[in-house]
């Protein structure tokens, strides 16, 4: 029993994934999937029923009809003999029962030619209605297709009867009408449901375009809420949550700079003090490196601050932007090598973009001595690799550099880490374009900085 539970659990996982392969990925496919669907089954259930009992009941009584029309005609024959009773018979055939009927005196059928026969639907029909009316009379039927009718031969004592029977007579064009009504009205259906299946899904792919803009840092704009209650009730909560990070984030920013730039007064008159102790005094050197670290901070704080700020995104040349960064670096001393694709574009925020490239080759030149920066794309994002020969960053430690003022160095020493915002800032600039940064082991033996921006 447990083998055979594993294989029905194998199978029921095979049939499962091939189920779910064969589904619509998108939710308008499989919602026209559950209207479809339904209206194929009910017309493939309907169209069987109809064949199998209105149809099959309908062909057996016009066969029927037709078989007992034979049978009266052979039976007013045997019971009026005579030439001018026969000819009085098979004018009222013709006339009234519509049969085209006419008697071959002499003539004989041939020896079992009624079971070498195959015979469709309607014949099937027609032969058993035969044995019913005429038991003990052979008989022969045929179609003739260019005149649309069944030929009879039934054998007579002194002859074959021929009767020749027009389709009409044992096929019902009801039964075309009615699956070309069925069909035609199951297509206005799906056509008034495709409608509302359009404008419903319309604003749930606003509402899916609305968080993907403002996930990637964009200004999106309020938009009325539409559609289902279940939808209006999801725009409304995107509203209420967009309203409230923006309200987060510049209540952060506005107290950051605030406290920034209180700072920078005292400041001030701290250096105008130091200025005015004489060049003598001992404790003047190391008052000044505290100063000016201290003030190294306060700008960090405020650079931290002018990246969370809004700024329009536009689309600008990748490349040259790039290009000017590296030039930057290199004139700082920064041993950079750069390889971009030409007339590169891209919707970014270029000053906070500019500002997060240059922070991370500031840091990759300070502990490295040659760094190389690879752009590519692929079709739907921006790939930016950064790869220093430096002694890279420890896995362990890989995810704390980018909280804000982590540093490796515990000594805090200006000279030697900053102040601790620069992964920060660049990792907040590249989720605010909708992007990932990763850190990872580079091929020179450094640190590698992979960013990914989607187009």
């Amino acid at each position: 029993m447990g083998g055979l539970a594993f294989i029905q659990e194998i199978y029921r996982q095979i049939t499962a994934g091939f189920i779910k392969n064969l589904m619509p990925r998108t939710l308008f496919g499989r919602s026209i999937l559950i209207v479809v669907l339904p209206i194929l089954l009910l017309q493939i259930l309907v169209t069987y029923i109809f064949y199998e009992r209105h149809w099959d009941d309908v062909a057996r009584r016009l066969a029927q009809g037709v078989a007992g029309d034979v049978a009266a005609v052979i039976s007013l024959r045997d019971r009026f003999p005579g030439a001018t009773a026969e000819a009085d018979i098979l004018n009222i055939a013709r006339g009234q029962m519509r049969l085209a009927v006419s008697i071959e005196e002499g003539a004989r059928l041939p020896e079992g030619s009624e079971k070498q026969q195959s015979y469709g639907f309607l014949e099937s029909h027609l032969v058993n209605a035969l044995k019913e009316s005429l038991p003990a009379r052979p008989f022969n039927i045929s179609t003739n297709k260019k005149l649309e009718s069944v030929v009879l031969l039934i054998q007579l004592p002194d002859g074959v009867l021929q009767v020749i029977v027009r389709d009409k007579r044992l096929f019902s064009t009801t039964t075309y009408i009615f699956v070309m009504w069925m069909v035609a009205i199951s297509l206005v259906l799906l056509g008034v449901a495709l409608l509302f299946l359009r404008n419903q899904m319309r604003p749930i792919r606003q509402l899916a375009t609305a968080a993907e803009q403002f996930g990637k840092g964009q200004f999106v704009e309020d938009f009325k809420p539409s559609g289902a209650q279940e939808i209006r009730s999801a725009s409304r909560a995107f509203h209420v949550m967009k309203h409230r990070i923006l309200r987060q984030i510049t209540q952060r920013t506005e107290m950051l700079a605030g406290v920034s730039h209180d700072l920078r007064t005292p400041l001030t008159r701290m250096k105008l003090q130091l200025a005015m102790m004489p060049e003598s005094d001992e404790s003047k050197t190391s008052l000044e490196g505290d100063v000016s670290d201290m003030e190294q901070m306060v700008e960090g704080y405020l650079a931290f601050a002018r990246g969370q700020e809004a700024e329009a995104v536009e689309e600008t040349d990748i490349t040259e932007l790039f290009q000017d960064t590296v030039m930057n670096a290199r004139r700082e001393g920064a041993a950079v090598s750069l390889d971009t694709p030409k007339n590169l574009h891209a919707e970014i925020r270029p000053s906070s973009f500019k500002r997060c490239i240059t922070n991370l080759i500031s840091n990759a030149a300070r502990y490295a001595s040659e760094i190389w920066i690879t752009v590519k794309t692929t079709n739907s994002e921006m790939v930016i690799l950064i790869d220093d020969d430096g002694p890279g960053i420890p896995k362990i430690n890989r995810k704390d550099v980018f909280r804000p003022f982590y540093r490796l160095d515990p000594s805090r020493n200006m000279e030697t880490g900053g102040s601790g915002l620069g992964m920060t800032i660049a990792r907040d600039v590249i989720h605010g374009h909708g992007g990932q940064i990763s850190l990872g082991d580079s091929p020179a033996g450094g640190l590698r900085i992979e960013i990914r921006l989607p187009l």
